[in-house]
């Protein structure tokens, strides 16, 4: 959304700018959905990120067949406790929910925080990438059709291969 209302008030900015024609502007477009996956690198990213997560996925899958234990336990037990056992279980286990939850809670946000760090090197090297192609042909503004602005474009402008192969080629000279 916040691309969208971006590229609108670019466009608005180009358009509004003194001595600046539609005939002089020139305009592109990629698709970030389609330049992420084929970004070397992007794949490894991912793989270390799902590894990263495993440990956390066993952590959660434990606290969870924990706590399902303790209510089976005091399920099958209520009718044999004195209302302050009950009460006490019932503590106990709300306590434990909490502690799930908070866990669940900590453990989304370190999986963000992990995954901005392995896939900010590769958004960067898009975007510079992007930049580049911006430079060199001159472009006054490049949109990102994943983004939801653009409605309908001739396919002339589209520069995601372009971005694409120069990302590649990039890779391989660096190896």
């Amino acid at each position: 959304m916040t691309r969208t209302l971006f590229a609108a008030a670019a466009l608005l900015l180009i358009f509004g700018a003194p001595g600046v024609t539609a005939a002089q502007m020139k305009i592109g477009y990629v698709n970030s959905q389609a330049i992420l996956p084929e970004t070397p690198g992007a794949q490894e990213a991912q793989e270390q990120f799902d590894q990263d997560m495993e440990s956390y996925r066993s952590e959660v899958q434990q606290m969870a067949t924990e706590l399902e234990d303790l209510v089976r336990q005091y399920e099958q037990q209520q009718a044999m406790l004195s209302p302050p056992a009950k009460q006490q279980r019932e503590a106990d286990i709300r306590t434990r929910q909490q502690a799930y939850q908070e866990r669940l809670a900590a453990i989304d946000e370190q999986a963000a925080q992990r995954q901005q760090e392995l896939v900010q090197p590769v958004m960067d090297r898009i975007n510079q990438t992007i930049e580049e192609v911006r430079a060199e042909g001159s472009y006054s503004l490049i949109l990102d059709v994943a983004a939801g602005g653009v409605v309908a474009a001739d396919p002339i402008l589209d520069l995601t291969q372009e971005v694409i192969q120069r990302l590649q080629a990039a890779a391989d000279a660096a190896r």
